[in-house]
């Protein structure tokens, strides 16, 4: 099953996708707000990989554009019992960048959590000083929540986290 958007299609990660995702997690600039922070091998990603499908708490996905494998998506910690999940995604193709990929897998996300995952409430973690992400997920419907003061250290300092969620209630009274 594909979870579609206007642009993009998330497709289950298959080990031929696997090798592209090792060059994108160790380019500084495309993981500058990603959580990675050290190099990564493709025996690393490998593993990885291996040991996803016995993970009952996340999904992951392959973003596709055109045909063409551009980045990843998907959901950590999901809880069907409360019905929540966090939600994460980047775009490793750098020249892809501000093209509305990323809104749109953001968008598709969100349809197949409430509609297909029978959720409740969506959220994310963002770097605040992180702004171009955080006017798209304002834009998706995500609410401020909370801020974590100095929580990460990146780039030789102190960063603070953005917590923002959407409830089900919010997403269907935006029209979605």
């Amino acid at each position: 099953m594909l979870i579609k958007g206007d642009l993009v299609e998330l497709r289950a990660i298959e080990r031929e996708d696997v090798p592209r995702y090792v060059p994108w997690f160790n380019d500084e600039e495309a993981m500058a707000y990603f959580g990675r922070y050290e190099p990564m091998s493709l025996a690393e990603e490998e593993r990885w990989y291996e040991s996803q499908g016995n993970n009952q708490e996340a999904r992951n996905y392959a973003i596709y554009y055109q045909g063409e494998h551009v980045g990843g998506a998907g959901y950590a910690h999901l809880n069907f019992r409360d019905r929540n999940a966090e939600v994460g995604l980047f775009i490793g193709r750098k020249e892809l960048w501000d093209k509305g990929l990323g809104a749109d897998t953001l968008r598709a996300l969100l349809r197949h959590g409430f509609n297909q995952l029978n959720l409740h409430r969506i959220y994310l973690r963002v770097f605040a000083e992180n702004a171009r992400a955080v006017h798209c997920y304002e834009n998706a419907g995500f609410r401020h929540e909370g801020r974590q003061r100095h929580a990460h250290f990146r780039h030789g300092r102190y960063q603070d986290i953005l917590w923002m969620s959407v409830l089900e209630d919010e997403y269907r009274a935006l029209g979605a």
